[in-house]
């Protein structure tokens, strides 16, 4: 099956010569969930705003479903649903207007059914007659949300979605994601939350300086590039690690009690036995053992470093 949004080679540089994307390809299946990760500047808004067609790319192409998002560009973005960092509502329009409102745009006629299987979706139906400013900013994001559905595209740009809302409502957020997902809806999300992507997403994109480092299944990246951590208690305080040890590269905590040794897990050999048995001919004493994977976020920050 051909993917649903084909992205080839796609540039964008400015008058001045700086370069905010720099040939992004990348293929995105119908019906997953990718997020784009990068610090800020890292190029993810104007990805996005290219292939919504609201910045016009220096060279490169973009298709939606097999449209072209220069030469078919209205049967193109009426398949994307786009909800942008920044809030962006009419004060005194009333919650269920919007999302008719939005409809309209993309010439669809008016259906009140359509209309409130989203507020409800969205646990907005009980405030269908509000005005959007009586709204907390967790119901506001959620009306945006509408409104980039109300047209029933087959995917969902959500730029930063959780950007400045507590932890509570981010979770909220994530749930609605799931829901979306669980509809068929394809949704791309742009994130420099860790936790976001590593929550949500089945593949994950990094950018930064405008380059896609790379992008991979969320559960491979972490076995291809996370390392493990094995963490040793000792029953006893040591000031210095033995000689016997050194050749493991044993770091140890400050206080004497816990040694950390880090190993690839995808090798055959990792070490651990032996170590355990060279610790032990040491005459220290072991107290407890864990082991611990290293993080999405480990795995991000030493990316970008490099």
């Amino acid at each position: 099956m051909a993917p649903i949004l084909s992205i080839r080679d796609l540039r964008k540089s400015y008058g001045d010569g700086a370069e905010a994307l720099k040939g992004i390809s990348l293929d995105i299946e119908e019906g997953e969930v990718i997020a784009l990760l990068g610090p800020n500047g890292a190029g993810k808004t104007t990805l996005i705003s290219t292939i919504c067609g609201l910045v016009r790319a220096s060279s490169g192409s973009v298709t939606v479903n097999g449209f072209d998002i220069v030469d078919d560009y209205r049967k193109a973005r009426a398949l994307i649903g786009l909800v942008p960092q920044e809030i962006m509502l009419e004060s005194f329009q009333k919650v269920k207007d919007a999302l008719h409102h939005s409809r309209g745009l993309f010439n669809k006629p008016r259906d009140p059914a359509i209309v409130e299987t989203l507020l409800k979706k969205l646990s907005l139906w009980d405030k269908r007659d509000a005005q959007n400013m009586t709204l907390s900013g967790g119901m506001r994001r959620r009306v945006m949300i509408g409104k980039a559905l109300s047209h029933q595209p087959r995917i969902l740009f959500l730029d930063e979605p959780t950007a400045g809302v507590d932890v509570e409502l981010r979770k909220e957020m994530w749930d609605i994601v799931s829901e979306l997902k669980a509809d068929g809806v394809t949704i791309i999300l742009t994130t420099h939350y860790i936790e976001e992507a590593e929550a949500i997403a089945e593949r994950v994109g990094v950018i930064n300086g405008g380059e896609l480092l790379l992008v991979e299944d969320k559960a491979t990246l972490m076995r291809k590039m996370g390392s493990k951590t094995l963490r040793i208690d000792l029953q006893d305080a040591i000031t210095a690690i033995p000689d016997a040890l050194t050749a493991y590269d044993l770091k140890l905590e400050p206080g004497g009690e816990t040694l950390f040794y880090t190993y690839d897990s995808t090798e055959k050999r990792t070490g651990i036995t032996r170590l355990l048995a060279d610790v032990n001919d040491s005459g220290l004493r072991i107290r407890d053992v864990a082991t611990s994977q290293s993080s999405l976020e480990d795995i991000f920050v030493n990316m970008v470093r490099d």
